[in-house]
């Protein structure tokens, strides 16, 4: 265990829609905004997506990307990681267009082809901002986000050897884990591997306590001391899980991506709220925030300045 915590933030997303808060950034001077004031208070790495400024649809077009990369680099020292998940509706060659473009020092990877249900958020509105978004979710009840072992290989070529990125790997269940150790086994990563253990969402493994005790549990047992792992819950369990995360010596991931509240039934006004409520825990924890030196040392990141935006 680990003095040092590493808090990410995941801005924006791909998952929830713009009329399920108004806080939700969509615009690039909105998601700079927001990813700006979530780094100063105190998250180390922004994990980022972007949206169609028109109608707040997710997007994988590197020029929405580009229109808020640079600013956040210009006025921030906080690392970047971009999306190779965009959302489950792209092709993996749309998902890895902005990331392949911009050459960050990090990207998420998810280790594996699963259900990603959205359904049950489409009955909790009934008047919508855009026409696409009830459609979005409804149909998620076929949906399947495709990354086998062939996508995941081809990530870590474009993005890992040929391009220097390290990764956050989003594993949503057991079977995940699994599959990096044998990523692991093939010479295709090297450690440190930081491993975002993902509850909560339907199609996953879900956010119970026991869940977490166990993906540690296996994760020690297939990686020992070549790992970091981070927790991030999806909607009302996510500071619960992240402070649990804290105590077992993890690291922690918050952001609007993964929840819209701060409370019970009250919307979190920005992405920096959620950093600071869980900044206070962990603090109170005995852990001390890791800055973005400190994260790049940790991961053995390349460093901002080999990136191409």
């Amino acid at each position: 265990m680990t003095d040092e915590i590493i808090i990410t933030c995941a801005v924006t997303g791909s998952i929830h829609t713009p009329t399920m808060s108004p806080y939700l950034p969509v615009t690039a001077d909105e998601i700079a905004a927001e990813a700006l004031a979530a780094a100063k208070a105190g998250a180390s790495i922004l994990h980022l997506h972007a949206r169609d400024p028109e109608n707040g649809r997710p997007s994988a077009k590197p020029e929405h990307f580009m229109a808020f990369l640079p600013v956040i680099k210009q006025r921030s020292d906080a690392v970047v990681n971009i999306s190779t998940g965009g959302s489950a509706v792209m092709s993996l060659d749309e998902r890895l267009a902005a990331p392949i473009a911009a050459e960050p020092e990090m990207c998420s990877l998810n280790m594996g082809t699963m259900n990603f249900a959205l359904y049950p958020l489409a009955s909790r509105h009934s008047d919508w901002k855009h026409d696409w978004e009830k459609p979005f979710l409804e149909g998620s009840d076929d949906l399947v986000f495709k990354n086998t072992p062939r996508d995941i290989a081809h990530v870590l070529t474009r993005l890992g050897r040929e391009r220097g990125a390290r990764f956050e790997f989003e594993c949503y269940d057991v079977g995940h884990l699994y599959m990096l150790r044998h990523f692991a086994d093939r010479g295709a990563i090297e450690p440190p591997f930081f491993i975002q253990f993902v509850f909560g969402v339907l199609g996953g493994i879900g956010a119970d306590p026991e869940n977490l005790q166990h993906m540690k549990r296996m994760a020690d047992k297939l990686f020992g001391d070549d790992y970091m792992f981070s927790v991030l819950a999806a909607g009302r369990q996510q500071i619960p899980f992240a402070t649990m995360a804290a105590a077992m010596g993890g690291h922690v991931r918050v952001g609007l991506e993964d929840s819209l509240f701060i409370g019970k039934g009250e919307l979190a006004q920005s992405n920096a709220e959620q950093v600071e409520k869980i900044r206070e825990i962990v603090e109170r924890l005995g852990r001390t925030v890791a800055t973005p030196a400190d994260a790049r040392h940790m991961l053995g990141l390349k460093g901002a300045e080999r990136t191409r935006f």
